[in-house]
């Protein structure tokens, strides 16, 4: 047990032979710590993030629904203009005589404003489901990250008793005010 508390107060050279301890080789630790704390995340947040995948997914389906809702009234609105426009064409059959550019310019202006009104449409939908989507991978970062933490302070605190705790402080204390004096 000294051994294990001495390695956390002191990150010196420990000689191998004949004793347990730590390899404090940055190289060759690095890869073995990322790997448990990958396999520790892995481990406790699937399930959590299953469900946040899964509620994450209802609400995107339920955003493409009333997207695709607003399509159909969009196509609704087409068709009434595609009517309007039948109809128009009509008045333009009858009255061409008396004024055909001016009709001519009426179903133009129509279709425009019914093609932009479709545009925006589209752009909507486009634009809520880009920000849902966002607003999704945010939320699942934040919270596994929230829950990885918590699960790394607790397995710290379970693991820590309060004079390693206190060795830990105190050295690290000691580095922060020995990097302070290089930086001077």
């Amino acid at each position: 047990m000294k051994n294990v508390t001495d390695s956390f107060v002191s990150l010196g050279h420990w000689p191998s032979a004949g004793s347990f301890g730590f390899n404090t080789d940055i190289l060759a630790t690095n890869p073995i710590n990322l790997s448990v704390v990958l396999g520790v995340l892995i481990f406790f947040g699937k399930g959590v993030l299953n469900d946040l995948l899964d509620n994450r997914k209802q609400r995107i389906l339920s955003t493409i629904r009333n997207s695709e809702e607003l399509r159909r009234g969009a196509i609704e609105q087409l068709e009434k203009a595609r009517v309007r426009l039948r109809k128009v064409e009509m008045e333009a059959d009858e009255y061409r005589m008396n004024g055909y550019s001016e009709i001519e310019r009426e179903k133009v202006n129509l279709i425009n404003a019914t093609s932009y009104s479709l545009e925006q449409l589209e752009n909507y939908k486009n634009e809520t489901l880009h920000f849902e989507q966002q607003r999704a991978i945010n939320q699942v970062r934040q919270q596994v990250f929230q829950q990885a933490l918590q699960g790394a302070l607790g397995t710290l605190n379970s693991c820590l008793n309060s004079e390693l705790h206190f060795r830990t402080i105190s050295a690290n204390i000691g580095i922060l005010g020995a990097m302070e004096e290089i930086t001077d």
